[in-house]
């Protein structure tokens, strides 16, 4: 696989779960794309025809307990974000995401079953330029006590995470990653979302998390850990943060050469930092990556520009 083309998945891959929140089952199919396509969800199941929505921050219709995508008729996908993880954290530019229910299943909690499916489906690279968002200038976005920045950073995408709990079994955590798809694998896939088990029987009485299990979230009470396997990683809480910071981000379109640093943030805060990024023409533009001089592995073939080049392809109208 050429380091500077665009890719695609090369075949179909499905995986089947419940929705957390409406505790439903659904089945979702990852495909190909053409080039330039981007991640494109195909709703089904629904009375007269399916209906489509392009992963876009334009697209987002609600970050309280997710990402959750729609068009101007209303919600269609809710807790996109994992999956939109695992396509950008492997390196995908463009896929088909098949789904007939209204949530992405939540699986184990992590992006680890999607990332089996594009392995299971293959990777493959078209003839088209890959092309990024290039942070030009740090913009920042403070909710409350929740900070969030995009900096310029024009060797990759690097996310840097803060959280700090009240709750003293999660308490402080920090955690930051250099986007690849070796290090998204290794460091994130399988960093399961998190929740005390008072939030979660609130969010019951309300209707929501009725999908929500020990199987699929890591639950605390006021002093210590429920589930009994235990973590997958001592700062779990913080990586699976990361996880949700490369799928929120996801809906710029393009891969980004920048740096995001968030402190106690979440979907909402990923989201209003996205937006005030691309609301400023003057703090981002396009670059297509140069041709690469040597073929990389799938592991190497990632968001990192070390070897290549990027020359500039179109930049937002500044006059």
């Amino acid at each position: 696989m050429k380091f500077s083309r665009q890719t695609t998945l090369r075949s179909h891959a499905t995986v089947t779960g419940v929705g957390v929140h409406s505790g439903t089952a659904v089945s979702l199919t990852l495909g190909p794309a053409s080039a330039d396509a981007g991640f494109i969800f195909v709703r089904t199941g629904l009375e007269g025809r399916d209906r489509e929505v392009r992963a876009s921050a334009e697209s987002v219709t609600s970050t309280e307990f997710a990402t959750v995508l729609g068009d101007r008729t209303g919600p269609l996908v809710s807790t996109a974000e994992h999956v939109l993880a695992a396509l950008r954290g492997m390196g995908v530019d463009n896929a088909i995401v098949e789904i007939d229910g209204p949530e992405v299943p939540i699986m184990d909690g992590s992006a680890a079953a999607f990332v089996a499916a594009i392995d299971q489906a293959g990777i493959v690279s078209l003839s088209a330029r890959r092309r990024f968002i290039q942070v030009l200038k740090p913009v920042q976005v403070a909710m409350g006590d929740s900070f969030g920045e995009l900096r310029p950073y024009a060797t990759g995408f690097r996310a840097e995470v803060e959280i700090d709990f009240a709750n003293p079994a999660i308490g402080r955590q920090k955690h930051s990653l250099e986007l690849s798809p070796e290090g998204f694998r290794r460091e994130v896939a399988r960093a399961r979302t998190f929740g005390c088990m008072n939030d979660v029987a609130r969010l019951w009485s309300a209707g929501f998390a009725l999908g929500a299990s020990f199987e699929n979230s890591v639950v605390f009470d006021e002093t210590r850990l429920l589930n009994p396997e235990g973590l997958r990683y001592s700062d779990e809480c913080a990586r699976h943060k990361v996880l949700d910071v490369i799928g929120d981000l996801a809906l710029a379109g393009l891969p980004m050469l920048g740096a995001y640093r968030s402190v106690r943030g979440g979907h909402k805060l990923n989201h209003a930092v996205l937006t005030s990024l691309l609301a400023d023409r003057g703090a981002w533009r396009v670059v297509e990556a140069e041709t690469a001089r040597r073929s990389r592995t799938h592991a190497e073939a990632g968001l990192g520009m070390a070897g290549g080049m990027i020359i500039p392809a179109f930049g937002p109208d500044v006059s």
